[in-house]
């Protein structure tokens, strides 16, 4: 695809090992940021850092462009009008919104791409529950089907449990956002809707150790994104969801009765970003997995999880490192790849998926299958 120059909006805590891949990849790139200096200490002032506003961009932008935004998510729309009048192509970890869809026609006309879902959740789960679903295609051909469940989840939290169970990584408002949300899914073959996700946590154990989970947003889209639509009367269960440090429901039980009794959710935030972020000291744990689990009657004739538990000993967390390194190789991929027009959620494709994931474990993203 033809890139001219990459502008990456936003220099917080998950985006300096992108960057800094970038840069020693050769790739030519702009780094934009309200506050400079944090930015160029936080990458170590290996790059100049524009100073971010709307109008020192605009004037910057050319056709062909890539933009990188990092930015809160309410924020996207208005850098997609922007991308969309300066014929530029827009990429974004941060969930699809279905009110991108009326940029779709302006992208493909302006021949270029706006993909979002390109992050850890979403982003790397999206590109195993890829992997899976194709290996099973392969596997299960002629075979006779009964059931099918499907499992996604992820979570991050301290590689030393504390009393709060979590830390926050940046701002707590989106997490407190997804657990006011209701979730969609499906379960004993029926679509399900719990209007708070909190009030259906389940115990699970996974590699030795004991996690509570819960449905995250809606998960029903992600059956015809993972294209197993054509399969649909067979899905036993579809869930994508969180997966939380063991005790995790008690801790929070007070926060689940402010978020009841609340609808404004700034000061919460506030209050729990200043009590419960982490101290540069400390490492964090990301731990994701994707389950699949195809039965005729009840034996299993197809049966696959792989997973990432990530916890460094490195300078960046490891939350940042699977957030940002996803982005910089999804951009490789835009880079270099045959081109795609409209707006799209991260790629799906054998090809591109393969290639992210290999270029993921050279980075030392270890991803293991159970």
């Amino acid at each position: 695809m033809n890139v001219r120059k990459i502008h990456w909006l936003g220099v917080g805590l998950s985006s300096p090992p992108g960057i800094l891949y970038l840069i020693g990849k050769g790739y030519d790139l702009e780094v934009w940021n309200r506050t400079t200096e944090k930015a160029a200490r936080l990458l170590s002032n290996k790059i100049p850092i524009q100073k971010f506003n709307i109008e020192n961009l605009k004037k910057k932008l050319q056709p062909n462009d890539l933009i990188v935004s990092m930015l809160p998510a309410s924020k996207h729309l208005e850098i997609a009008n922007i991308a969309v009048n300066h014929r530029c192509h827009l990429l974004s970890s941060s969930y699809y919104d279905p009110l991108y869809e009326k940029f779709n026609n302006n992208f493909v006309e302006n021949k270029t791409l706006f993909m979002c879902e390109a992050g850890l959740d979403p982003g790397i789960d999206h590109l195993l529950a890829h992997k899976i679903i194709n290996d099973f295609k392969i596997s299960i051909k002629n075979k006779n089907i009964t059931s099918i469940n499907f499992k996604s989840m992820c979570g991050g939290f301290p590689l030393i449990p504390n009393e709060f169970r979590y830390k926050f990584s940046w701002s707590p408002l989106g997490v407190l956002k997804a657990l006011k949300s209701k979730a969609q899914y499906i379960k004993n073959f029926k679509e399900k809707t719990t209007l708070k996700p909190y009030d259906s946590i389940s115990n699970i154990n996974f590699i030795d150790e004991n996690f509570e989970i819960y449905p995250n947003r809606d998960s029903l889209p992600y059956i015809k994104e993972y294209k197993l639509d054509s399969h649909q009367s067979l899905i036993e269960s579809f869930q994508r969801g969180t997966i939380r440090l063991n005790g995790w429901s008690i801790a929070w039980k007070d926060i689940f009765k402010m978020i009841d009794e609340n609808d404004n959710m700034e000061q919460l935030s506030l209050r729990l970003w200043d009590n419960n972020q982490y101290k540069s000291d400390e490492k964090d744990r990301v731990l994701l997995y994707v389950s699949l689990i195809v039965r005729d009657d009840n034996k299993d004739i197809f049966n696959k999880t792989l997973y990432i538990d990530e916890s460094r000993e490195v300078t960046n967390s490891s939350m940042s490192q699977c957030v940002s390194y996803t982005v910089a190789s999804t951009i490789e991929r835009i880079c270099n790849t045959e081109p795609i027009f409209g707006v799209h959620r991260i790629f799906q494709d054998v090809e591109n998926v393969s290639y992210i994931l290999k270029n993921l474990q050279d980075l030392g993203i270890s991803i293991k299958e159970l």
